[in-house]
């Protein structure tokens, strides 16, 4: 049997939060609907944010409330404060996430606040989660390069993964916010924070910007990561990062893990029934 390797597919979410057209709950759930059909173990469908800052995620208790859900397929959304992670318990994630950036130029500009300002919210989540056994997931953006700061410091990432990491979050996203990372810079990251948290509690999101991000996925195959973030249709970017849209694709990483012979687990048939899907979604067809 081959060598698993997890795609944790982030579309419905980090994808569509950066679409200019007010995309419909019902579109929503269609895709999730769609993507729970393709093997996924973990989908990220909501962003319990304010609608006034990331607009795109306004019905996301509806989503979650209307999609059909498929057994052994954990929903996760994104909760940025306490009253996120109420409101997205309510809605029945099945696991949250929280995030932060090892920069503190993208930290003030994405959340108005320092890098040590958004550890202090995280934890009143991480305590109220760990009392329920909710998983929580932990996101870095800005792990190489940052749109404000420049070159970020691998130790910077590492010590945020440490920090994340010993509050209680099981896995920690290593985030190439605007697309930018090398292999190089990547392998020079991953070597420094896998000396803290474990590699097989990390994953990788790579946006494909730079047209990098599957030389990323293999760099980062080396060294021993095994899950990597995707959105299905190559949906999304970051609102708060120019130039950075652009996730790279499910389908192009399922089809690139197939090529070097890993098992993914998921039927390709149907996922491209969704990257159609997702296509249409971001051209308002």
């Amino acid at each position: 049997m081959n060598e698993r390797v997890e795609i944790f597919e982030v579309g419905p979410r980090d994808g569509l939060q950066n679409e200019n057209r007010e995309i419909p709950v019902a579109e929503k759930i269609a895709l999730v609907d769609c993507l729970g059909r393709a093997g996924f173990s973990r989908i990220e469908v909501a962003s319990f944010v304010s609608p006034k800052w990331v607009p795109q995620m306004a019905g996301s208790a509806e989503v979650l409330a209307g999609i059909t859900r498929v057994p052994g397929v954990r929903y996760a959304a994104l909760t940025p404060n306490m009253r996120g992670y109420d409101d997205a318990r309510l809605a029945g994630a099945d696991e949250i996430a929280v995030f932060a950036s090892a920069s503190e130029g993208f930290s003030k500009a994405n959340v108005n606040a320092t890098i040590a300002e958004c550890i202090e919210r995280f934890k009143p989540i991480l305590r109220a989660a760990r009392h329920i056994d909710l998983p929580v997931r932990g996101y870095i953006s800005c792990v190489t390069d940052c749109p404000f700061d420049g070159p970020t410091a691998p130790e910077k990432v590492a010590e945020l993964a440490d920090t994340l990491f010993a509050q209680g979050c099981y896995e920690i996203s290593l985030g190439d916010t605007i697309g930018q990372a090398t292999p190089d810079s990547i392998v020079k990251m991953l070597m420094a924070v896998r000396d803290v948290v474990p590699v097989g509690r990390l994953a990788g999101h790579f946006h494909d910007t730079a047209g990098r991000a599957i030389a990323n996925i293999d760099a980062s195959l080396s060294l021993g990561v095994r899950v990597f973030d995707a959105a299905v249709g190559g949906l999304g970017g970051c609102p708060y990062a120019p130039g950075a849209s652009g996730n790279v694709a499910t389908e192009a990483v399922a089809e690139h893990l197939q090529r070097l012979g890993y098992e993914t687990g998921l039927d390709m048939a149907v996922l491209h029934e969704a990257a159609a899907m997702a296509r249409a979604m971001r051209e308002g067809a």
